[in-house]
């Protein structure tokens, strides 16, 4: 071996635990990630699919008689 492959092979050997520690963090921090985008692109589908589900739905109508409460407004515009 020559001398510039031993001096970096002893550099490499002193600075190992901080090697493996700085790809430990870059493979969590890619794991992380990986697993926020997927969670948001499976959040933004369920939405979307809840919300055209949701606008195809028939409007529901609901008629109540409110003549009483007409009446009733109209007897206190007509005292004052």
């Amino acid at each position: 071996m020559s001398q510039a492959k031993v001096d970096r092979y002893k550099e490499e050997k002193a600075n190992r635990k901080k090697i493996l520690a700085k790809e430990k963090r870059k493979r969590i921090t890619g794991i992380i990630c990986g697993w926020v985008i997927a969670v948001l692109i499976v959040g933004w589908a369920g939405y979307s699919g809840y919300h055209a589900y949701e606008k195809s739905r028939p409007i529901k109508t609901i008629y109540a008689n409110l003549d009483a409460v007409n009446n009733y407004m109209n007897t206190l515009d007509t005292e004052e």
